[in-house]
């Protein structure tokens, strides 16, 4: 399958699908003498696993990574790297009766139009457990960016139509939603019984901060870092648009007021989301990500089969409520990727 790769400096490459007997990622481009361990990669790992609060699936995988290669006595060597994780609490048996028919907002009827067969079992390549091997890969990018003192911030600022007015990372820490705006949050979780009682699901909004990243990162035209952003985010399966900076808003503002004006202790504002032209210009970078409900829900829905005929279809089994929180850490990674893609190739043109 093409499509599967990202990155050119720093590129990987993700593997395996949600039932098979592994997932996984390739890495190409870690420069050498990086300190890496398994312990290191798990850290991140763990933030995204199932079987986490009452949003999260019941399904109980551990995401163990191993390291496979392009490592010795913990440092990285220079060559491809290979993480797997392999799946150990599959269980296919809830998706047998529904084995013909496309569930509504998968990638069933896509996949069943491009290759002519499809793997039913959990969404097979387009599950959302294929992002456990990207989060695999972004741990080995936040350690490149430690080096150089960049930063990445997650949390969660709308969920079921909720909306955060305050942000403390301090309070993001305090809760599993990763709201920082515990006032916020009550409502929230409240909002999510509700749905849960429904049979129904969520969508949200998450924010993503880098901070520290130099000026001069991205490149003219088509390889601008907010393009490749963009391109990254929306990569991940339940994302239906990216914001940079204002984003949806600067279509609203007068110049005078979008243009971050200057001064020479820098950027009076940030509405350019850190990036100007294609090219970071050392201000924060600042992203927002509108994430869909998740597809699969016990309401019943209109759907059709393989040969076309209309049925009625309930999706059961174990699935999240929502994809927030734990497509929050993808979303790290995939920033933490395009990030030190794009600063390894501007360390290649110094």
């Amino acid at each position: 399958m093409t499509g599967s790769s990202f990155g050119k400096a720093f590129n990987i490459t993700t593997f395996g699908e949600s039932h098979g007997k592994a997932i996984g990622v390739t890495i190409q481009g870690c420069p050498p003498g990086l300190t890496l361990t398994e312990e290191i990669i798990q850290k991140e790992l763990d933030k995204r696993k199932p079987g986490q609060g009452i949003l999260s699936t019941k399904r109980k995988e551990p995401d163990k990574a191993i390291i496979l290669s392009g490592i010795f006595e913990n440092q990285t060597t220079g060559t491809p790297i290979m993480i797997m994780i392999e799946n150990k609490d599959a269980d296919s048996n809830d998706y047998m009766k529904n084995s013909t028919l496309f569930r509504p907002g998968h990638g069933d009827i896509t996949y069943f139009a491009k290759y002519g067969l499809r793997d039913f079992r959990g969404g097979g390549r387009a599950s959302a457990r294929e992002t456990a091997a990207r989060v695999a890969a972004g741990a080995v990018a936040l350690c490149i960016l430690k080096k150089y003192n960049i930063k990445i911030e997650t949390y969660t600022i709308e969920l079921g139509g909720i909306k955060v007015k305050d942000i403390s990372l301090n309070s993001k820490k305090t809760n599993y939603l990763q709201c920082p705006d515990l006032h916020a949050l009550k409502l929230m979780e409240k909002r999510i019984e509700q749905v849960k009682q429904e049979g129904d699901s969520l969508g949200g909004v998450v924010e993503i901060h880098v901070l520290n990243a130099p000026a001069g990162l991205g490149e003219p035209v088509f390889d601008k870092l907010d393009a490749d952003i963009a391109k990254a985010l929306m990569s991940i399966g339940a994302v239906k648009a990216v914001e940079i900076g204002a984003g949806c808003e600067a279509a609203q503002l007068k110049g005078s007021k979008n243009n971050d004006q200057i001064t020479n202790k820098g950027f009076v504002t940030n509405n350019a989301g850190g990036i100007l032209a294609g090219i970071s210009n050392g201000d924060d970078i600042i992203a927002r990500v509108s994430i869909k409900p998740i597809p699969s829900i016990k309401k019943p829905l209109q759907t059709i089969d393989e040969q076309g005929k209309e049925v009625e279809i309930s999706t059961k089994g174990r699935h999240d409520i929502s994809a927030i929180p734990r497509i929050n850490p993808v979303c790290k990674a995939m920033m933490a990727i395009t990030i030190t893609d794009h600063l390894l190739r501007q360390k290649l043109n110094q």
